[in-house]
């Protein structure tokens, strides 16, 4: 039985969420809490296995509180926004920021169109959070695995990154890090609700003041840009390189995909690109970073000990796919260092 704790100020809100959890025989409403004080009381009383937190409360808002729960009894939480707006979306980050592992919109109400669906994807999402072990770890310093540093075969033009769950702070820790004449482009595939790219690129561009864009089809992506996929569309390169979009099926159930993204990259850019895969739940680009880095590119998978999910980057490692093994700090150095060496640069 999973225990969850519903935090939100609404009454309305916290009957529906509860209505919608409750229809599931494995998980158990185990307490309901109407602000962050209460819900601080309440995770030392009850000990739920995930929390369902709302943003904007009284007294101690969404961002404060669960940061605090992260200092004092790390729990799994997944922020429920009431909607996809620029101001609601920019808050719901920081939450990724203080801790919380996912961000999910509040279902439409019973009978309306998506009702359904949407109730489902909150019980999954709350499924799987439930699973995840977070712990206050101290970050280690920047390393790389043993053995002589890669040498770039040639001009690398794009650095293709994957990341799921963890993904956003790890993201804006590497590109706050990077120069901003970094002398190739960035392609992102980030696993996110629908609904929240725009809001995300936003807030990533705006709190590492690092270009950031939504992918277009046949743009020609510049150096020192990133961009990163569009809802509901895979996202590639084609010669140029260009980017290359298409609704073909997902891929594991995900599109976009990561293994998407690196497949492409592996047979136009061979060892002109860099892969980079980041924290994610699942296997999305761990056998395509493989193909990468047989196709000459140079590869880097996040480490353990950054990764809030070590499941994407640890299967990567498993197969033999990282050239390198490296906290989101030490990725942004070797990414800058990799990029300005195979491009002529010396700094």
């Amino acid at each position: 039985m999973i225990k969850v704790l519903i935090v939100d100020d609404s009454r309305v809100a916290q009957e529906f969420l509860a209505h919608i959890l409750a229809s599931d025989p494995s998980v158990q409403v185990a307490g309901v809490a109407n602000n962050g004080e209460e819900a601080l009381k309440m995770v030392r009383e009850k000990r739920p296995d995930v929390i369902t937190m709302d943003i904007h409360m009284p007294g101690m808002d969404g961002f404060e509180v669960t940061r605090a729960i992260m200092e004092t009894l790390p729990t799994p939480i997944v922020m429920v926004s009431a909607s996809s707006t620029a101001t609601e979306v920019a808050s719901s980050f920081r939450m990724l920021e203080a801790g919380a592992l996912a961000l999910i919109l509040r279902p439409p109400g019973i009978g309306q169109p998506g009702h359904e669906a949407a109730a489902r994807e909150l019980i999954l999402t709350v499924k799987l959070m439930s699973e995840i072990k977070v712990i206050r770890r101290i970050r280690p310093a920047a390393r790389g695995t043993s053995g002589p540093a890669a040498q770039p075969a040639a001009e690398i033009q794009l650095a293709a990154i994957g990341a799921s769950t963890g993904g956003p702070p790890a993201l804006l820790k590497i590109l706050s890090a990077l120069p901003r004449d970094l002398a190739a482009p960035l392609l992102i595939v980030q696993h996110i609700a629908a609904g929240f790219t725009a809001g995300f690129v936003e807030w990533l561009g705006g709190a590492s003041r690092f270009p950031v864009h939504i992918a277009a089809q046949g743009e020609l992506p510049l150096p020192g840009h990133a961009y990163v996929a569009p809802d509901g569309l895979h996202m590639g390169v084609s010669c140029g390189p260009r980017i290359e979009l298409s609704d073909q099926a997902p891929e594991n159930g995900l599109r976009p995909s990561v293994n998407h993204l690196f497949r492409s990259a592996a047979r136009v850019l061979g060892p002109r690109a860099v892969g980079v895969l980041l924290t994610g739940m699942g296997r999305d680009g761990a056998e395509e970073l493989k193909t990468m880095k047989d196709k000459g590119a140079v590869t880097i998978a996040q480490d353990e000990a950054s990764s809030i999910v070590h499941g994407m980057p640890g299967e990567a490692i498993k197969l033999g796919a990282a050239t390198y093994i490296l906290p989101p700090e030490g990725i942004a150095s070797m990414l800058a260092g990799l990029i300005d060496k195979a491009n002529g640069r010396n700094k």
